[in-house]
């Protein structure tokens, strides 16, 4: 059995399991969405043991692969939607915002950062539950932790197995979609096909393979005298021992049948840029010597991804959920507030400065951001923020440099 699968397994038997019982403890409608929860998990799952197993197959037969998984998960946000007067509301939002992330089996090249942007959308809601049960029942406040332990190592688990998208098994089986239940159960794969048949050559007369038997032998009893067939290299034609023939140009050599090659150029492939929003996350893409980049942030749900951006601005208004950036280069950002993280993956000389701290430091207590920097694959980056005050909070992740501007801390 593949490694991947047992390590999801262990995964399941040692996160979520607690989540499980914890749900059944609460009962009510978070059992019923947890159940849900449960369903799109094992979808998850069959998905992997198929990977393991078969070489990848064409977009489309993938789209019926993950169509049970996409089910499931818009069963768990319909929950949702239908009982908005529940009293756990909260909770059930909580799941539905951050069940998105199962959904890291077609994502590629970054599918770990994708669930941990999904995870922080759920925050948003899962942070009311920890407030609101505080000092009231620990069930709760456990119930949401577990949660957040589950998609947390879901993360790290995705890393180690699938860097940079499901991993498919090269030399497996092709898949087909009469065969995935087979697969995902872990039955065994159908024979393969017969071996061709071996090359044989049959003779008509006994005595015609006894003579070519003879002749190889004869060969092969030969030893060293096979070589006299060869020329003899007189001593006035070594050029070790004539000197004259030093002194003689290279022999030329004809072009008469060389053909020459064209040089292949890489074709620069481009890409329009883009500044959107689609659903509650905002797309910065492939924008270059752009300085007046823009973007105002209507509900604190929203997120921002920043991706092969060089030598832009950006500057968000308003408090958003979450920072990503990727492959960006000489790229800076200003936003006034960020709820939960700023992450940067594989960039250089980026630029983070938050205005807000930057006025008044003292409203730091209110929400706290952490800047990461993931794969440990970034260079010079700057961070503007008044830190002489988040010595205990501060933390960081140093590649080959890192630069505190205005800071207290390392002096």
């Amino acid at each position: 059995m593949s490694s991947s699968i047992i390590e999801f397994q262990e995964l399941i038997d040692t996160y979520f399991v607690d989540f499980i019982n914890l749900s059944n403890v609460i009962g009510d409608d978070v059992l019923k969405q947890a159940d849900l929860v449960k369903e799109a998990i094992n979808e998850n799952k069959n998905i992997i043991e198929i990977a393991a197993k078969c070489k990848k197959p064409a977009d489309a037969q993938i789209q019926s692969l993950i169509k049970p998984l996409a089910n499931k998960i818009e069963q768990v946000q319909q929950f949702r939607e239908k009982n908005r007067t529940s009293k756990y509301f909260n909770h059930l939002s909580t799941l539905s915002e951050s069940i998105p992330a199962l959904g890291w089996v077609v994502v590629s090249p970054t599918p770990a950062p994708y669930v941990k942007e999904m995870s922080d959308s759920g925050q948003f809601y899962g942070n009311k539950v920890l407030v609101s049960y505080k000092d009231k029942d620990e069930n709760h406040r456990q119930w949401v932790n577990s949660w957040y332990n589950f998609l947390a190592n879901l993360q790290k688990y995705i890393r180690k197995n699938h860097t940079t998208g499901l991993t498919w098994n090269i030399r497996g089986c092709d898949f087909s979609p009469m065969n995935a239940g087979a697969l995902s159960s872990g039955a065994p794969l159908p024979p393969p096909p017969p071996p061709p048949p071996a090359m044989t050559t049959s003779y008509d007369d006994n005595n015609d393979l006894t003579e070519i038997r003879s002749a190889l032998m004869k060969d092969l009893n030969v030893g060293t005298d096979i070589t006299k067939g060869l020329r003899k290299v007189t001593k006035d034609q070594q050029t070790h021992k004539n000197l004259a023939l030093r002194n003689l140009p290279p022999c030329p050599v004809s072009n008469k049948n060389t053909c020459v090659l064209p040089e292949k150029k890489l074709k620069d492939i481009t890409h329009p840029p883009k500044l959107c929003l689609e659903g509650r996350k905002w797309l910065v893409e492939y924008q270059e010597d752009q300085k007046d980049l823009a973007i105002q942030i209507n509900e604190m749900s929203e997120s921002i991804h920043l991706y092969k951006c060089r030598n832009s601005l950006l500057i968000v208004k308003g408090k958003a959920n979450s920072l990503i950036l990727d492959s960006c280069i000489k790229t800076s950002v200003v936003f006034d507030d960020i709820v939960s993280s700023v992450e940067m993956v594989n960039c250089q000389d980026i630029k983070i400065q938050n205005m807000l701290f930057q006025s008044n430091s003292n409203q730091y207590g209110k929400e706290k951001w952490v800047m990461n920097a993931v794969d440990n694959n970034f260079q010079s980056t700057e961070a503007f923020q008044a830190y002489s005050k988040l010595r205990a909070q501060l933390w960081s992740a140093i590649d080959n440099e890192i630069n505190f501007n205005e800071c207290d801390i390392y002096r």
